[in-house]
């Protein structure tokens, strides 16, 4: 895959948390929360690694991964699938991948190193109402109903 597209660049940019999700050798799943993430360009995907031993251990085994993002109140986001590389402090790349990050993470968190997700497929997330009731549903809808729930209201202008 070439580069990623502006629909998906704009739903990581959007984000506010995002899903990594790995698989250790014997094929163990993990899912872990990354809320410090960013396009660095082309396929590729950078994910800061604060708190994340299991995932890193799974990185390094199995050297596949999955992130997710989704628009809790669109309810709406995508699946990015490819080759997962973790990048210690050490590492050559990391001054350039953990760029995107360092500014975000500041002082706040201490970045143990960088996941580089090379993205190989993208695919739609989509909540089954979307599907299987498309008839009545709507963006505008699903946005409403997810605000009620959640008990909250559009910020103001």
């Amino acid at each position: 895959m070439p580069e990623l597209d502006e629909e998906v660049v704009a739903a990581l940019d959007a984000a506010v948390l995002g899903w990594l999700a790995t698989a250790d050798e014997h094929g163990m799943p993990n899912v872990s929360p990354k809320e410090v993430f960013a396009h660095l360009g082309g396929d590729r995907v950078v994910i800061a690694h604060i708190a994340s031993p299991r995932s890193a251990r799974n990185a390094r085994a199995n050297p596949q991964g999955c992130f997710s993002v989704v628009d809790v109140f669109r309810q709406r986001g995508f699946k990015l699938t490819g080759a997962l590389h973790l990048h210690g402090p050490d590492d050559e790349h990391f001054d350039e991948v953990s760029a995107p990050l360092r500014s975000v993470v500041g002082d706040r968190f201490t970045l143990r190193g960088v996941f580089e997700l090379t993205v190989a497929a993208v695919a739609p997330i989509v909540a089954p109402s979307y599907v299987f009731h498309a008839d009545e549903v709507t963006e505008d809808s699903m946005v409403r109903g997810a605000m009620a729930a959640y008990g909250v209201r559009p910020a103001s202008p």
